[in-house]
């Protein structure tokens, strides 16, 4: 399949760097719907895209249906006129992040580990990312600017494990992301390190040599956590940079998912997910349930039908299969876990 990138020209996903992707995503909902033979929007879109913009790399948007409005890739990235509707429910800061400030780009939100912002930006805009309003501009992303960050780390002897997030941290260049793990690898006290990224699954080319070279020489153990909501977004390309991650020896592969409308809140869809990700050595660890961002109202789905799924999915599946349902509560010492 080809797509019409940006510049108006056709081009396709292979041979192309992990940055040539990122310069020639789509940035814009109208671009978007034409390389997909889509109908017009409802609506203006203009102010959706202002507060929060299409960015949505070649890559993934090759595994999307043409002239499906319902494709459960789609959802995810295209914006809606839904977006501009809230409910009282719904908040700008859902998990209350700006109370947990430690530090400049230090959020810590449970005891014994805490979230070093390493990006200001990700490898795709997804419509529902709890994230979409966070001050970015007010953090810390470069070598100088990560100082204080990780003074605050030193001087916390609690502090057990570190959690690269953002944005994601993957858009970093390798030699930056060797830097910031040998930084956290000289602290005696921190003994893991986490990364939550979607990257490697949007645009897998990111999995190259020198970046698995560079978790294969940290000397932690390193958790490292994909986003993955539907099992269409698991193409070979993501099996080949799931297969590369998965030769490090001290790294551990797990998922995290958002139960969102339309996109997986079936048991069939949620089924094919856990074995897609079994299949290529993911551990289906999280299914979150929605966080209540404020233009996110259309993708939740309630509590109580995501106890059916997941009561569901225990009658069918084994139990390492079955991921658990999660909620995060501002001001609770762990994730509430919900079935």
């Amino acid at each position: 399949m080809k797509i019409l990138a940006n510049e108006g020209q056709l081009v396709r996903a292979t041979s192309m760097t992990w940055q040539q992707h990122l310069k020639s995503a789509i940035r814009d909902a109208e671009t978007l719907r034409k390389a997909l033979g889509l109908p017009p929007a409802l609506g203006d879109l203009l102010a959706i895209e202002k507060s929060f913009g299409t960015f949505v790399p070649i890559p993934f948007l090759e595994r999307i249906e043409p002239e499906n409005v319902d494709d459960p890739l789609l959802r995810q990235v295209l914006p809606t006129i839904a977006e501009g509707f809230s409910s009282p429910h719904s908040s700008l800061d859902p998990n209350s992040e700006s109370q947990m400030v430690m530090a400049p780009g230090v959020l810590q939100k449970y005891p014994g580990r805490v979230l070093l912002i390493a990006a200001k930006s990700c490898a795709v805009n997804c419509r529902y990312c709890f994230r979409r309003a966070f001050p970015y501009e007010s953090g810390p992303t470069s070598r100088g600017e990560w100082s204080e960050s990780l003074a605050a780390i030193t001087a916390d002897p609690s502090i057990e494990e570190v959690i690269l997030s953002g944005g994601d941290p993957l858009i970093n260049l390798d030699d930056v992301l060797a830097w910031l793990i040998g930084e956290l690898s000289g602290i005696g006290h921190v003994r893991r390190l986490r990364i939550h990224t979607r990257f490697p699954i949007v645009i897998p080319q990111r999995v190259t040599d020198q970046f698995v070279e560079v978790l294969a020489e940290c000397q932690m153990p390193i958790t490292f956590v994909v986003h993955v909501n539907h099992a269409q977004e698991l193409d070979d390309n993501v099996a080949q940079a799931m297969n590369r991650l998965r030769s490090i020896p001290q790294l551990v592969l797990l998922n995290q998912s958002v139960l969102l409308r339309g996109v997986n809140d079936s048991v069939a869809s949620l089924t094919a997910l856990s074995w897609r990700l079994l299949e290529l050595g993911i551990v289906p660890y999280y299914l979150h349930q929605l966080d209540r961002v404020t233009g996110a109202d259309h993708f939740e789905v309630t509590r109580d039908e995501g106890l059916k799924l997941i009561a569901a999915l225990r009658e069918s599946l084994p139990g390492y299969a079955v991921p658990r349902y999660a909620e995060e509560i501002a001001g609770e010492r762990s994730k509430v876990v919900l079935a």
